[in-house]
């Protein structure tokens, strides 16, 4: 039988905490564990909306209040810290799972993905060498290269890379296409691009990104052909598969088209987009995309994973190779000619975790019908918000989506007025949307990742939207 923590040593000041791994690390985490998740429910309990009320002074007060000394002389025991500050902090967080946190591309991960990211931490595996990590370095091989097969079924050996997310993958795709074409590569991007692609290039030396318009939300397909004949030198062209301000997805087969006329290599963003692929009744929006060179996909966004869960596939795993790097106590060539995994080429991050054992245990338990379902149950819900808009003689909706970003505004408001009320459902508590420019107004944007988002919970958003417009 297992200690209750107020019993055992390690909870005390002076005691030697326990480990994690090991044959007894179950037994030490269990009765942690069981404090964490009381601190979860206690907290969430307090706050009771989707983000605390008060704004930034009055959170900060409160994380101030319960962290007290931040390395005391006496410690308080793991049970009282582990309370007092996962407390502090479910109180103070912007819940995604809340139906009415709707802000940002910042899902509620599912709960068996945060259960087997716990034994990711548990046994805290670094994927820099195999000896560190041989199972997780065998499952990040198998699943990273099925997935990248699902975006490049016709490629010769398809792969992919595990990142932190789409900011480091769009860095990478461009890493990977200067090491290839040379450190004059021009970038050309839509302006509906995120803006890692610009940042990326400014941290790889290569020119400014030369931006073609994007009037209606994707790229403008005339004024990318322009600049395609205009410009010399070798050239990567960008497309978004699913937009940050509104979800929307790029021509991408008549992108690849004319990246084909004119020797163009082609990057997509499917950060947000990309899990389309897992709905049978959506993937036909993302035609084309096994054309492109490099795709960046993140599926700590319509994959419901914990932060980070990022990858940068290719269609032949050669592409990969500008990454090789040796660091005798982690892949000598001694030892990689003995058929020991060299993983130091997967990364530009030496220490990394194993973040793809959540992903492989969320495939197995839903499998391609329950991923597209919930990828298609998040994508009717934005419809049916874009259906209360339209039906509202008081509110104007900027355009059906296509993915699950609805932007909407109060009929006649000016843009400070939606900025306004966007701060004021944010330090009341009340609803945390976002905000993007389309069309020379601010709207709202509602960014709707939660699948268990009823249409009463939509009724209600809109309710406290036009309450505080009212204010």
């Amino acid at each position: 039988m297992s200690s209750s923590p107020s019993s055992t040593p390690w909870s005390t000041p002076c005691g030697t905490p326990p480990l994690a791994g090991g044959p007894g690390g179950a037994d030490a985490l269990r009765p942690l564990v069981a404090t964490v998740l009381d601190a979860l429910h206690d907290g969430a309990a307090a706050r009771g909306g989707p983000l605390p009320p008060g704004g930034p002074e009055a959170v900060t007060a409160h994380v101030r209040d319960a962290l007290a000394d931040v390395l005391p002389d006496t410690g308080t025991g793991a049970e009282e810290a582990l309370h007092a500050l996962v407390t502090a902090l479910a109180y103070g967080a912007a819940d995604p799972a809340h139906p009415h946190c709707a802000a940002h591309l910042h899902t509620p991960p599912l709960a068996l993905a945060v259960a087997a990211d716990l034994a990711a931490s548990a046994l805290n595996p670094s994927l820099d060498s195999w000896d560190q990590a041989p199972a997780a370095s065998a499952l990040e091989q198998l699943v990273t290269r099925a997935l990248a097969t699902e975006i490049h079924p016709t490629g010769p050996a398809p792969d992919a890379l595990v990142t932190t997310g789409g900011t480091e993958s769009n860095h990478l795709a461009l890493l990977l296409a200067r090491e290839h074409h040379g450190p004059t590569l021009q970038t050309v991007c839509g302006a509906n691009a995120h803006h890692s692609i610009r940042r990326a290039a400014w941290l790889l030396g290569l020119p400014e990104p030369v931006t073609v318009p994007a009037p209606d939300g994707t790229i403008d397909l005339t004024a990318l052909a322009a600049v395609l004949t205009d410009l010399r030198g070798p050239l990567l062209v960008t497309a978004t598969a699913g937009t940050t301000d509104t979800g929307s997805i790029d021509p991408l087969s008549e992108i690849a088209d004319l990246c084909d006329t004119h020797g163009s290599a082609f990057h997509v963003d499917a950060a947000y987009g990309g899990p389309l692929l897992f709905s049978a009744t959506r993937r036909h929006l993302l035609t084309g995309l096994d054309r492109a060179h490099t795709v960046t996909l993140d599926l700590h966004k319509l994959g419901w994973q914990p932060v980070a869960a990022g990858l940068l596939a290719v269609p032949d795993t050669t592409m990969l190779d500008a990454l090789a790097h040796t660091a005798p106590y982690l892949n000598p060539d001694d030892d990689t000619r003995a058929g020991l995994p060299d993983l130091l080429g997967r990364s530009p991050r030496t220490s990394r975790r194993p973040d793809i054992l959540k992903v492989a245990v969320t495939f197995r338990a839903l499998g391609r019908t329950g991923l597209g379902h919930l990828v298609d149950r998040v994508c009717d819900t934005a419809q049916q918000l874009a259906d209360l808009v339209d039906k509202n003689p008081h509110l104007d909706l900027y355009e059906r989506p296509t993915l699950t970003t609805v932007l909407f505004r109060p009929t006649d408001a000016t843009d400070e007025a939606v900025a306004a009320t966007r701060r004021d459902l944010l330090t009341h508590g009340h609803a945390v949307l976002g905000r993007a420019h389309a069309d020379g107004h601010l709207w709202f944007k509602a960014t709707l990742l939660n699948p268990h988002t009823t249409p009463t919970d939509l009724d209600t958003l809109i309710a406290l939207v036009e309450g505080s417009t009212t204010r």
